[in-house]
């Protein structure tokens, strides 16, 4: 009985860190918001959270494409890397390509932009390339 409640308890506060994590996502401070990508990176590299970014994977993507068109070098190299993670978590299924498909395009551009970052550009590649073969339904 107290196991399970101390683990209730445990995962009621991880939730809660993590909904942090996603608000700092919109400071106006980079710091903030990088300091957010990384405390995600962490967590979503460590744990299986698909039950909670389920019904939070629209919130987070949306985050994710604002560090990644107002961000700049290291912000848009670990908005890359959180959102590959968070396909990773959501897994094949239809939420998977949707949060795929609404980012592509500004995955390419940063891709494409030779005035981006080398690391953000090799982050956003590698996205794209594991969200490719992970959720997308298009062959091509």
């Amino acid at each position: 009985g107290s196991e399970a409640a101390s683990e209730q308890g445990q995962e009621e506060e991880v939730e809660d860190r993590l909904k942090e994590y996603m608000d700092n996502l919109l400071d106006k401070s980079a710091k903030a918001r990088q300091a957010a990508l990384q405390s995600l990176r962490l967590a979503l590299s460590s744990k299986s959270l698909s039950e909670f970014l389920l019904e939070r994977r629209l919130t987070l993507a949306d985050s994710l494409e604002k560090c990644l068109k107002k961000g700049k070098g290291e912000e848009q190299a670990l908005a890359g890397t959180v959102l590959t993670l968070l396909c990773l978590q959501m897994g094949s299924g239809p939420e998977g390509e949707e949060v795929f498909c609404s980012l592509k395009p500004l995955l390419v551009s940063v891709l494409t932009d030779s005035t981006a970052s080398p690391s953000a550009r090799q982050s956003c590649a590698t996205a794209l390339g594991m969200c490719c073969y992970i959720a997308a339904a298009d062959l091509e």
